[in-house]
């Protein structure tokens, strides 16, 4: 995907909290691995795999939260339009709600 704005690389702070939530979410799917190579009942695969996507979920709450930020601080310093950042945002929104 191509943009039109600068890309503000992250603190180690934000850029350690989405490594540890990603290691989490690896780790679980190596578990769901194991459920079904081991032929687990389904219903706590699910359970688990409904875990996964509610992580994955955070992840991408912490990643909008932060460039819907980003986006705010570029409009108010250098008073851009919002239009693109917005149209932006709302495609974003729009895959993640499919």
């Amino acid at each position: 995907m191509t943009h039109d704005h600068p890309v503000v690389p992250r603190t180690n702070e934000e850029q350690d909290a989405l490594m540890k939530r990603l290691k989490r979410i690896e780790g679980q799917v190596r578990g769901i691995a194991n459920m079904v190579a081991e032929d687990r009942y389904c219903i706590d695969i699910l359970t688990q795999t409904a875990s996964i996507q509610a992580a994955l979920r955070q992840v991408e709450l912490q990643i909008i939260e932060r460039h819907v930020k980003m986006c705010m601080h570029e409009v108010a310093t250098r008073q851009d339009s919002t239009d693109a950042y917005v149209d932006e945002l709302m495609s974003v929104i729009a895959r993640l709600k499919k």
